[in-house]
């Protein structure tokens, strides 16, 4: 995860990571805070301001600055809220979920937005990279930042989703060596522990996915007064990429559950195998236990016991016997 560098940060407030106002796609001046209303009244304007975990009383000062609802300030100073999207007079308020690989594990965290029409607020909440490689890559394309705050607000949910799909992919290759462990005939509960970490991850990875589509979907299909119609487009993209992470993640699942099986069923198989044969060399000792205890017991008229080929006979037919039984079980498999 990215750490947020001192010269990203604004002396105003420790919360503040970028306050910038914009006019025709192109990047004007950085704001303080007390001056937002003014900018926000110039015409062609708006303004892109980036917060980290801030206090409730500079969110409240943020709150009059741009006319934002009691509700929607109340989620954005907590955490731990689940994915939507809510209008609020004049602007939407949008809890999304990010995602960090670190150390081998997923770490979540929360980016709330509020979009005007002349105004894009990130407020992000644990785990999450820096925004200012997306500010950079917005302020490149002056021609899609002169349609507004809504190409901004795009470009930070392509980022989240894109997270999302790195993730996914460095999941993908983990199953692959995965796979091969599971299909073995022997069992392996080091590859079971793994598969049942790999389909909790995806199914995390999945949960903050599915709400991001929903909201996408919302996005490009109505609020038409903050959304316009050139950009809608470009949101059934994230669209289209937060579904790709929902498909790739129920086929992932799907796949190590089969393996799982495939596992389980190959050493049955085994087993089965050893059993059969631990039956079949039974069933060849059987021959001599029986022949063998039948002339260890001490009865005087016993067949062929004074005959002087009573002995290699007896040997005779417990070898063939043994032989022709083995012959039986090799032809039928058992052995």
């Amino acid at each position: 995860m990215n750490s947020i560098s001192n010269e990203d940060k604004k002396p105003s407030c420790d919360s503040v990571i970028n306050s910038v106002a914009y006019r025709d796609g192109k990047r004007l001046q950085d704001v303080t805070v007390e001056d937002i209303s003014e900018v926000l009244k110039e015409p062609d304007t708006f303004v892109w301001l980036g917060l980290w975990q801030p206090e409730d009383a500079y969110m409240r000062s943020i709150q009059e600055e741009f006319g934002l609802h009691d509700l929607a300030i109340e989620d954005a100073l907590t955490a731990h809220q689940r994915p939507k999207i809510e209008q609020y007079g004049e602007s939407l308020f949008i809890v999304t979920h990010t995602a960090q690989k670190v150390n081998e594990t997923i770490e979540y965290g929360e980016t709330h937005l509020f979009l005007g029409k002349n105004f894009l607020i990130t407020v992000r909440h644990g785990a999450s990279s820096s925004y200012k490689d997306i500010r950079k890559h917005a302020e490149e394309r002056p021609e899609m930042m002169s349609k507004g705050p809504a190409y901004a607000l795009y470009c930070v949910l392509d980022s989240i989703v894109d997270n999302y799909l790195e993730i996914l992919h460095q999941y993908t290759g983990q199953f692959d060596a995965i796979e091969k462990m599971m299909f073995q005939n022997t069992f392996n509960q080091h590859a079971v522990q793994q598969v049942y970490s790999l389909r909790r991850d995806l199914l995390s990875l999945r949960n903050s996915a599915v709400p991001m589509e929903d909201i996408c979907n919302q996005l490009s299909h109505h609020y038409e007064e903050l959304m316009p119609k050139s950009l809608r487009a470009y949101i059934r993209d994230v669209q289209d990429h937060a579904n790709q992470v929902i498909r790739t993640t129920d086929d992932v699942r799907e796949m190590l559950s089969n393996a799982m099986h495939v596992n389980l069923a190959l050493v049955s198989v085994h087993q089965n195998e050893v059993v059969q044969r631990l039956a079949g060399w039974g069933a060849i000792l059987a021959i001599p236990t029986v022949i063998f205890s039948l002339y260890g017991m001490n009865f005087k008229n016993m067949p062929e016991l004074d005959d002087w080929w009573g002995y290699p006979v007896t040997l005779g037919v417990t070898v063939v016997g043994c032989g022709w039984l083995y012959w039986k079980l090799k032809k039928s498999g058992w052995l």
